[in-house]
């Protein structure tokens, strides 16, 4: 079972990585010093760590416990891209490491949309070591047809994008609302769109307590992880961004 502890067994890539430190309490520092013999470097500016993530001075960056406020709009800026495309890592308590998409409200509402994610989740996937088996969800059972239109809709569009994936190569199936299904069968889960992503992300971390990782920027070429500030270690992050630096 591959878990945030696998993550950070063996050997790392010999990659440079930035992390934003934006308080004092000492959670990044503490982080940096637990990586020892890796070439991990603290910013206090955005700019900097941007600066440094666009030129290739660094290989990758994590935002740590800085702003997202002050720092992603500088990233977006600086990456040139309309808009910051993440997807979630997360460890469920007692289960494996599964990856989660879209978790941006205002992200996953086209077939087209949901299937870029699960692609380059797959990708992701593939780099640091896990599966890639894709879930694809929908809001009701198969049986559910005929009960209301917009589960209808919700389930033929699942099931539309899960045979295109199956078509382009990819291990995807439609795993229906089954969430409690699909955090064991799969690796990465795309759920009907960003609300309900958001959703399940809110519940499976905030509630359940899962373990979240970071949500790593996808449509760049650029390998930065996104990260809350409430985070006390960033081990994991920081393993994470080293691994997808990987080709």
């Amino acid at each position: 079972m591959f878990t945030s502890k696998t993550l950070l067994c063996g050997e790392m890539p010999d990659v440079r990585v930035g992390i934003g430190r934006g308080t004092d309490n000492g959670n990044v520092e503490r982080s940096v010093l637990a990586m020892d013999g890796h070439d991990v470097t603290i910013y206090d500016d955005p700019y900097e760590l941007t600066d440094d993530l666009a030129s290739g001075r660094i290989d990758a960056a994590v935002r740590g416990d800085m702003s997202s406020s002050m720092l992603l709009p500088i990233l977006k800026s600086k990456l040139n891209l309309p808009a910051l495309e993440r997807v979630a890592f997360l460890e469920p308590i007692g289960g494996k490491l599964i990856i989660l998409a879209p978790v941006g409200i205002d992200e996953g509402w086209t077939d087209d949309q949901r299937y870029e994610l699960a692609a380059r989740s797959a990708v992701l996937a593939k780099k640091v070591g896990m599966g890639s088996r894709i879930a694809i969800m929908s809001g009701g059972r198969c049986e559910d047809m005929g009960r209301c239109k917009a589960v209808d809709r919700s389930i033929e569009s699942a099931r539309a994008i899960a045979k295109r994936l199956e078509s382009d190569g990819y291990e995807a199936y439609h795993s229906q609302i089954l969430i409690e299904d699909a955090v064991r069968d799969a690796d990465i889960i795309i759920a009907p769109e960003g609300i309900t992503g958001n959703i399940i992300f809110r519940t499976l971390h905030f509630i359940g307590g899962a373990k979240a990782l970071g949500a790593p920027v996808v449509n760049s070429d650029k390998v930065f992880i996104d990260t809350s500030r409430v985070k006390t270690d960033y081990r994991d992050s920081i393993a994470l961004a080293m691994r997808l630096t990987e080709e």
